[in-house]
């Protein structure tokens, strides 16, 4: 069932109940609920392939690393939303009593896709960049040899770095972390 939206006004309460029926994902975003878009199997490849080689790499450090599945909720701006990827350093901070909702990523990496490059590279940025527990987010181009990584130095500000080929390595900033381009995008058809 998607969920019907129209101009009413719903509270975090009705959209989380809506949420639970509902069989696809829809955002709340300050009262509105919104339907997500379908993924695409380019996306689906690298949002895997990121997860994949970062959990193999990382095991047994104190990482946790989630996957489309898991909301999030952003108190400042009143949004539950679905991060492609989320990683949290140490244990997860839940929001409400169940174990869908976090609250504390250090990471948070988008697979751009097109009807939501704009909103992943403006809005949701300045949503994301609210949680103080943020220090990297990371926005993966599905369509071509492209990432962009915005990391946050001591001073607070964000530092853009841009990788645009296919012999790149996107070394994370906040985790000791480093993923060749040949493993992100690995199985992805750019036809």
């Amino acid at each position: 069932m998607q969920i019907q939206t129209s101009n009413k006004y719903y509270t975090p309460e009705e959209y989380l109940e809506l949420e639970e029926k509902s069989e696809f994902k829809n955002e709340y975003r300050n009262g509105v609920i919104l339907p997500l878009t379908e993924n695409t199997t380019n996306h689906n490849e690298i949002v895997g392939n990121f997860c994949t080689n970062f959990k193999s790499i990382m095991r047994g450090k104190n990482y946790k690393i989630y996957m489309i599945n898991v909301k999030l909720w952003i108190p400042r701006y009143q949004i539950y939303t679905y991060p492609n990827i989320m990683v949290i350093q140490g244990e997860p901070t839940y929001q409400g009593t169940g174990t869908t909702q976090v609250t504390n990523p250090l990471m948070i990496v988008e697979v751009l896709s097109k009807s939501t490059i704009n909103y992943d590279k403006t809005d949701k940025f300045r949503f994301y960049s609210s949680l103080p527990e943020l220090k990297e987010y990371i926005m993966i181009n599905q369509y071509e040899y492209f990432v962009e990584q915005f990391a946050k130095n001591a001073e607070g500000q964000w530092v853009l770095t841009e990788y645009e080929s296919v012999n790149d390595i996107l070394s994370l900033k906040s985790i000791d972390f480093q993923i060749p381009f040949s493993d992100i995008y690995e199985g992805v058809n750019f036809q």
